[in-house]
């Protein structure tokens, strides 16, 4: 442990599993406090447990794009450990896996809303109950599909775009107490992304310069050293975490 968490609290969405767990672990090992969210509220209790129950964590349930979700965890995350200093914007849906011109747009919609638009809900919530104040510091959870074309994920791809140009532009309007910055992984061994891998798991990972697919302890790491006083002269910035694959074309 550094504890260079130590005294703050960090709120992470879709932090049941995955990726978003793997970054509440990190923090948790610097000695910070956690509020973790997703749907479900057995998944989250599950997260807690394994985040070493209630004097580290706590799990709120809810959509991540409803507001009344957002209020009430920002306060609970407040009413509990006394700030809420750190947000990681994780939460991301991709429901369906065809060409854009196959693509309902009420899907597309909904991507959108919950990919973008609850990211920035999310940032405005905090913003005004804590970090206007305060300061702090936003990880969003982009991907290396905002960067060039992902056939078959194409509107994700657009909407982790939009996401990165949100990056850019609240880093500009909360500077300087507020930095904002993005992660953008490849392919990462979770639920989410098995349609991309399961069952040719050697195959995907052969255009990889690193020979290996991603795991979620990768993104963990990065998404934690952007939100510490280690990145403290970073804001706006996305780094890509990839195994090099965007530098060999790979898919």
């Amino acid at each position: 442990m550094t504890g260079r968490f130590v005294g703050r609290t960090a709120i992470l969405t879709g932090a049941s599993r995955g990726i978003g767990l793997a970054i509440a672990e990190r923090l948790v090992s610097d000695g910070g406090k956690v509020v973790v969210t997703a749907r479900k509220q057995e998944a989250l209790d599950k997260a807690v447990a394994q985040l070493g129950g209630p004097k580290h964590a706590i799990g709120v349930a809810g959509h991540a794009a409803d507001a009344d979700h957002q209020a009430e965890t920002v306060k609970r995350a407040i009413d509990t450990f006394g700030s809420a200093d750190l947000l990681v914007n994780n939460t991301g849906i991709n429901p369906v896996y065809s060409p854009l011109m196959e693509l309902d747009l009420e899907v597309a919609r909904k991507i959108v809303e919950v990919n973008c638009l609850a990211a920035l809900s999310w940032t405005q919530t905090v913003h005004r109950a804590w970090m206007s104040a305060h300061g702090g510091a936003v990880v969003n959870v982009s991907s290396v599909a905002a960067i060039r074309p992902a056939p078959g994920i194409g509107l994700y791809g657009a909407s982790k775009a939009m996401l990165t140009h949100l990056t850019h532009e609240l880093a500009v309007e909360l500077g300087p107490d507020i930095r904002v910055n993005a992660v953008a992984p490849a392919v990462v061994k979770t639920k989410f992304a098995t349609q991309l891998y399961e069952g040719r798991e050697d195959e995907a990972a052969a255009a990889y310069p690193l020979k290996r697919l991603g795991v979620p302890a990768d993104i963990g790491g990065t998404a934690a050293f952007l939100l510490s006083d280690d990145a403290a002269w970073m804001t706006g910035q996305v780094l890509v975490v990839d195994g090099g694959v965007t530098l060999t074309g790979g898919s």
